[in-house]
């Protein structure tokens, strides 16, 4: 039986594999920046092209807003990282996520939490 393979897969699937590495290595407990940055180091050790802190305009009606949303990184253009080091991931972290997808007009967006025991992660896709 044949699987349908989802938009970017193949990304997806190495940048879930370095959050893991991230996590195997650093362990919980550490704050979000930490992460972020080791995140990062292994973005760019695996050739992907990371942006840290993309802001996003926010459109209303017909302005944009002088509020811009921030994400936490851009990979390749195409998939947005939002990372946590909490607990748990919250409802509002997903919905965070959402209107990062919204605002940026991208469709797929990833969700790390780094601060429990097991690497936590899901997968967003923005509906057209």
């Amino acid at each position: 039986m044949m699987v349908d393979k989802y938009l970017h897969q193949d990304l997806t699937e190495k940048i879930i594999g370095i959050a893991m590495e991230v996590h195997r290595t650093l362990g919980p407990g550490f704050l979000e920046a930490v992460y972020e940055e080791a995140f990062v180091y292994e973005l760019e050790e695996a050739d992907l092209k990371c942006e840290r802190q993309k802001e996003f305009c926010i459109r209303y009606k017909e302005i944009t807003l002088k509020k811009k949303l921030r994400c936490d990184l851009l990979v390749e253009n195409k998939i947005i990282i939002e990372n946590k080091a909490a607990s748990d991931i919250a409802p509002i972290d997903e919905v965070q996520l959402v209107s990062y997808l919204k605002a940026s007009g991208l469709r797929i967006g990833l969700l790390f939490n780094f601060g429990s025991k097991s690497l936590e992660f899901k997968r967003r896709i923005a509906t057209q």
